[in-house]
């Protein structure tokens, strides 16, 4: 992948370290990307891609990403890395302020090392420190080449992605390796590592504004955010025909002035195929579309290289669709993708939040009411497992009696099946289970918000966008060749999501109020009152039929019961399951642990397994 990557430590001498740091840089380069390497006596740093190198007698810089800087740069364009470096030795951490965009910051002096990744968690970073050395990279392939590395595989890691389907930071999948969280800081000084955050989301719930005038400055962020990235003349925007991508590819075509290059992916399955909006979103703007329809051979040829393009484990089925419809757009001759990632986590549009916004009601009622009144009588009455309203307002209570975030991950797979149910008890006896609902805990009573929508938000920002959604797009642009962008989340449009008030996100039950009212007159009225869905890989379904998906997923389980992480019996109890029924619930867990073990066999046998 593209990136940066490094390590202070002394050795070898200088020609030593130039040689380890081309040789770390190597996985990090492709399609004939280019490659600046700088090393000195105490370490070596390089970039890939889009960097910006800079090195003088005390330190050697790199500024990856598309990051602009917020004041004028001394020197002009070029200057980048050689801006950051001093303003670090005049103002520490505080020059990332200066910074907006997507980055990832590597500064190596001869007395430490400064590590940064941008405010969304778009770029990444991961880090180890051995002994008095820290070694460092945007890609795990990269860290893994240093000789200190001796990357052994973490089973909480494993377990952690069991229960989330992907592995959430600042942990990864490596034993001692760590991630940057979005928005954060690293700096090694005499053999310590001390972090910090340098931004993070504070909601300011109490703002009000005319509505007229809220929309007024939307739309012209939206526009100034779109056009930054139609700069580039090989441009194309994803067009799934949902609300984010509508608008994006919608703006790109009123900036540009033509027609703009779209593209969307389609389904010949019942229920999954979301082409019709999609074509109505290009006919409402004059996009000129391109579509694709995936099929189940197409995920048997892609699905290994899928695997194989992360860092970890990674059991987001979508990915294969945003691989296709990346790899079209690539074909086409277009070098940078617009997606419309984010506007969900920012304004409210995920389905959870009008749920959990129901279960609320219950816990705003006095206790004396709950505990004295509805609960005793409720759970008094005769008939309540079979009787379908009271069954139905038992489960109600009991869910709205839980404490958030734990409430919202009632339907977790891993919780509803059981951990012992699922996992073999050595593996087990060697994790922490606890462990995400903690992870998930920090973030909710960390969050700097004071409404429930709010700290949804800030929950969903770091493990539904920074640890699933941009990681799945960006390396599967990556994997297809082309560049991509996110302008919904740019700089100034999350701070304005930040101010917006809560219950213009979410009023009452209605998902993403303000977002669909300041754009009613500019998308399509079918578009505005659609069923979020996205696209989503109906995988379950096509394992039914489908003889070669079928043969592969088989396999790929068969060969992960020896690995001691999933119990053999439970492997062929859930294959059963899914062919008596239970097709789409089922083959997403089937997914989950095909992709766990086709990542492992892309680990090289020198990795330690669990």
């Amino acid at each position: 992948m593209s990136g940066l990557c490094g390590w202070w430590g002394k050795h070898r001498d200088e020609a030593g370290n130039r040689r380890l740091i081309e040789a770390m840089a190597a996985p990090m380069r492709r399609h004939e990307e280019w490659i600046a390497a700088l090393s000195n006596g105490h370490g070596g740093l390089a970039g890939a891609g889009r960097c910006d190198v800079y090195r003088d007698g005390r330190v050697m810089a790199t500024v990856f990403g598309s990051a602009r800087c917020t004041a004028p740069i001394p020197g002009g364009a070029g200057q980048l890395a050689r801006f950051v470096a001093d303003g670090y030795l005049e103002t520490g951490p505080d020059i990332l302020l200066s910074l907006a965009g997507s980055f990832a910051v590597a500064l190596v002096y001869a007395d430490e090392v400064f590590l940064a990744i941008d405010r969304m968690g778009i770029s990444s970073l991961t880090y180890l420190q051995r002994g008095n050395s820290l070694i460092f990279g945007s890609s795990a392939d990269a860290l893994n080449i240093h000789p200190l590395a001796a990357p052994e595989i973490d089973p909480q890691g494993i377990f952690n992605y069991l229960y989330f389907h992907m592995v959430p930071g600042p942990g990864t999948i490596y034993r001692g390796q760590q991630r940057l969280l979005p928005g954060s800081w690293l700096r090694f000084r005499n053999g310590r590592i001390s972090t910090g955050r340098y931004w993070e989301m504070a909601f300011s719930e109490r703002e009000s504004h005319s509505f007229a005038a809220l929309k007024e400055e939307f739309v012209a962020l939206l526009q100034k955010a779109v056009g930054a990235s139609a700069q580039e003349r090989q441009v194309g925007a994803f067009l799934s025909g949902g609300t984010d991508s509508s608008t994006v590819s919608g703006m790109l075509g009123g900036i540009t002035g033509k027609p703009a290059r779209v593209y969307s992916i389609g389904f010949d399955a019942e229920g999954y195929d979301e082409m019709a909006y999609a074509r109505l979103a290009a006919d409402h703007f004059g996009s000129d579309l391109h579509d694709y329809y995936v099929t189940p051979d197409d995920v048997v040829g892609a699905v290994r290289d899928v695997a194989a393009a992360y860092d970890a484990p990674f059991g987001n089925a979508s990915a294969v669709p945003a691989y296709y419809c990346a790899r079209l757009a690539k074909n086409d001759g277009v070098r940078l993708m617009l997606a419309g990632d984010g506007g969900d986590e920012l304004f409210g549009g995920n389905t959870r939040y009008a749920k959990q916004r129901i279960f609320s009601l219950y816990g705003a009622l006095p206790a004396g009411v709950r505990k004295g009144l509805i609960e005793p009588v409720l759970y008094a009455l005769p008939g309540g497992n079979w009787i379908t309203p009271l069954r139905k307002a038992r489960s109600y209570v009991e869910q709205a009696s839980q404490p958030m975030p734990e409430r919202a991950e009632a339907y977790n797979l891993l919780t509803r099946l059981g951990a012992a149910r699922v996992c073999e008890p050595d593996f087990l006896a060697e994790v922490d289970p606890a462990q995400p609902i903690a992870l998930l805990a920090e973030q909710w009573n960390g969050a700097r918000a004071g409404t429930q929508i709010n700290r949804m938000l800030a929950l969903d920002l770091r493990f539904t966008l920074a640890d699933n959604d941009l990681p799945k797009v960006s390396r599967m642009c990556e994997l297809a060749g082309v560049e991509v962008a996110y302008p919904l989340l740019d700089d100034e449009i999350v701070a304005f999501s930040a101010r917006l008030a809560p219950d213009l996100k979410l009023k009452g039950t209605k998902l993403r109020y303000f977002f669909k009212q300041a754009l009613r007159d500019f998308l399509p009225h079918e578009i505005l009152t659609k069923q979020k869905h996205g696209f989503g890989l109906p995988f379950g379904l096509w394992l039914q039929n489908h003889h070669g998906l079928r043969e592969l997923a088989y396999d790929s389980l068969a060969s992960l019961k020896p690995r001691g992480v999933v119990r053999p019996g439970f492997v062929d109890e859930l294959i059963d399951t899914h062919r008596n029924g239970h097709a789409e619930y089922y083959g997403t867990l089937i997914w989950v642990l095909m992709m766990l073990e086709l990542w492992y066999e892309k680990e090289p046998a020198g990795v330690a397994a669990r």
